[in-house]
């Protein structure tokens, strides 16, 4: 059984919605914290759910699945957390296009941290391809597995600070490998000089860019 997500919006400038960016938030973190990004695109709706699940111990910080290394718990635990955000990210998707009338070529999921954990697990395996997937700051879950649950390949953004110390900077080169070994032709890199775990302002130009690009806007 899902969950249902509570999500902000920041409805359409222009007061038209020709398009859809799912903002997915960080590790104890929620919706708003990647909302005020919202104000770039005049024709676009930004959405942006909070994860299913309180951490432990951190009443105020929410999360999409356990992280072992910070929380003690268990692989398993893990591996069934990010399945079960899965499948509500998946249903909460599915009812926001048919409540907005738009089709997935008209949306981009825009992740951060632990948000692009998500996003890149979940826009492969859903059968009609999103616009494009924005990934900041995070990395491929499962990368060996990529290849044969892939039922779609869209357009993937890989944004890193060459400082991060939280996620490690190589995981980006390691997840555009990994998509591009397993058949993805569209895939961009942006490595932020000097910055650590964050969106600075040239990645997020670079973003803005590419949602513009792929969504046709």
């Amino acid at each position: 059984m899902t969950r249902v997500l509570k999500a902000g919006r920041m409805e359409p400038q222009s007061g038209e919605t020709r398009s859809i960016v799912v903002f997915l938030h960080g590790y104890g973190a929620n919706g708003a914290d990647l909302l005020v990004l919202g104000e770039h695109l005049p024709d676009t709706l930004f959405v942006a759910p909070d994860a299913p699940e309180v951490i432990p111990m951190m009443p105020t910080g929410l999360q999409w699945f356990p992280i072992p290394w910070i929380d003690g718990s268990s692989e398993e635990e893990a591996e069934r957390g990010l399945m079960a955000a899965a499948e509500d990210l998946n249903a909460f998707l599915d009812a926001l296009m048919v409540d907005e009338d738009v089709l997935p070529e008209q949306v981009v999921l825009f992740g951060f941290s632990q948000g692009t954990m998500m996003a890149l697990h979940v826009a492969p395996r859903r059968e009609d391809a999103v616009a494009g997937v924005v990934a900041f700051s995070g990395r491929l879950l499962s990368p060996d597995l990529l290849k044969d649950d892939a039922v779609s390949r869209p357009p993937v953004l890989l944004v890193h600070g060459d400082q991060d110390d939280v996620v490690p900077p190589q995981s980006l080169p390691e997840a555009a490998e990994a998509l591009q070994a397993a058949g993805w032709k569209d895939v961009y890199a942006h490595v932020m000089k000097g910055t650590a775990h964050g969106i600075a302002p040239d990645g997020l130009s670079v973003a803005l860019a590419f949602m513009r690009d792929k969504l046709g806007l």
